[in-house]
């Protein structure tokens, strides 16, 4: 079917008297045109009736609404981590099983989501714009200081942490490492969201509160446990599931860095530019500036949305997917440059790959590419990174000829950091960067950059400018 599916969440644990009536309330909301839903719901061992009454209502709505169940409750964070495993939809949205929020909102919530402005959005309480319940001072007093200091430590200006109405890119929320088990869920997500970078966007919600009497869960131990919860996650950087995505991300901490790199290789660069493997676009910010139009691409569908909520106030770039081996990528003379950092190396059929760049290119147009230099450092890190092969100086010009270029100059770059590379990949066998090692190195890079030619050893990186024939 076309169109996008979001993906309803609900968690449940004895909330027999309301289940029902939120199931029907969720399926009956309205969406933004061309949305669609699935509902997952995770009955977290309760010991009323919740999941007998959840399932029959699944029996009602056929193929839209399936019941998941744990053996004995583990709390609300356990209940999502469950429910993602079985998501298909391309958004995800959390609904409490209570009748606290109100599936009206859906479509608001949605919205800056659909458009491409935001990765997240939270649906606030306080932000004054509906309807909302009158309660707990104290229990309001509590909800303030924990969201200071969640703003505070994660620099984010949010007036709800601990709303129950989430919505996210599913494959953003599916990337991030959840581990709290009960409502530590809430400030995990929103510092781990703030560490990736992620764009979140606030709306206003109505709020119809329960009081403790009524059946409302959160408790004081709860607040407290918040706290070392926040404290824990601050102090980590707990953010990736794997050590390719983390190694960008930590690279993305390097802007002196990335910015040496953009200005090596900007002289050779024209005004309308293909960058191919742009990643989560820490070259392309520096390189896209003055440009008259600027392409980046990727394969990761996560770095595609990344780019495209980074960039969306850039009218000169557009985002897209690309496949570096697929010809039908490349549209023949398009463009008078082509960027490519970081890439080749991962691809088996070098020849092809830059064969398809010869081909995009218009006459006269130029290749810019950067690949690692020198298999005696291959290392822990190049797998991790899955690098097929490094590449000699002399190799790489000879593939850039057998492909077409006009090879018109090899530059060695990055001298300083290729001792640290052997060390970290081959001799300690590490998968990852220390992200404090690299901002003291970063800090160094106007001292590295005048060091840099006089170092005696070969460099990490080999660029080759190509030209293709007039």
């Amino acid at each position: 079917m076309n169109g996008h599916l979001l993906s309803v969440l609900v968690p449940v644990f004895n909330e027999e008297e309301y289940i029902a009536t939120i199931l029907e309330r969720v399926m009956a909301a309205s969406l933004p045109p061309g949305f669609r839903r699935e509902v997952i719901v995770v009955d977290d061992g309760s010991t009323d009736g919740s999941g007998p009454v959840a399932e029959a209502i699944a029996s009602r709505h056929e193929g839209s609404i399936r019941v998941l169940r744990h053996a004995r409750n583990r709390g609300k964070g356990a209940a999502i981590r469950t429910a993602l495993e079985q998501v298909q939809g391309e958004y995800v949205l959390i609904q409490d099983a209570d009748l606290e929020y109100d599936p009206r909102d859906y479509c608001r919530l949605l919205a800056p989501l659909a458009e491409g402005r935001a990765d997240v959005v939270y649906g606030s309480r306080f932000i004054v714009a509906g309807e909302r319940r009158v309660l707990y001072f104290w229990h309001a007093l509590a909800n303030k200081l924990l969201v200071t200091l969640v703003d505070l430590l994660a620099d984010l200006n949010l007036t709800d942490v601990w709303t129950c109405y989430k919505a996210f890119r599913t494959d953003l929320l599916k990337s991030i490492p959840l581990r709290s088990d009960r409502f530590g869920f809430e400030p995990e997500v929103t510092i781990k969201l703030a560490q990736r970078q992620a764009a979140i966007y606030e709306t206003p919600i109505s709020y119809y509160g329960r009081t403790y009497e009524e059946g409302k869960k959160i408790r004081t131990r709860d607040a407290l446990a918040a706290l070392w919860t926040i404290l824990r996650f601050w102090l980590t950087r707990d953010i990736y599931k794997s050590s390719g995505p983390e190694i960008l991300d930590t690279l993305s901490a390097a802007p002196r860095f990335n910015q040496w790199m953009a200005e090596t290789i900007a002289p050779f660069a024209g005004q309308r530019i293909l960058e191919i493997g742009a990643g989560i676009g820490n070259l392309t910010r520096h390189l896209a500036r003055r440009r008259q139009s600027y392409v980046a691409t990727d394969i990761d569908q996560e770095a595609l949305a990344r780019l495209r909520v980074r960039f969306q106030h850039r009218p000169n770039l557009s985002v897209r997917a690309c496949d570096l081996t697929r010809e039908e990528d490349f549209v023949p003379g398009s463009v008078d440059t082509v960027i490519c950092l970081n890439v080749v190396e991962h691809i088996e059929d070098d020849h092809q790959a830059l064969m398809n760049i010869h081909r995009t290119l218009e006459p006269g147009g130029r290749a810019i590419i950067l690949v690692p230099e020198g298999m005696s450092v291959y290392g822990q890190l190049d797998v991790v990174l899955g690098h097929v092969r490094r590449y000699s100086a002399e190799e790489l010009r000879l593939k850039m000829e057998r492909a077409g270029f006009q090879v018109e100059r090899i530059v060695e770059f990055n001298r300083v950091t290729r001792p640290g590379w052997w060390l970290s990949g081959k001799v300690l066998r590490r998968s990852t960067f220390s992200r404090f090692q690299l901002a003291v190195f970063d800090r160094m890079v106007w001292l590295w950059k005048g060091l840099d030619n006089w170092l005696p050893w070969k460099p990490t990186s080999v660029i080759a400018i190509g030209r293709k024939a007039t």
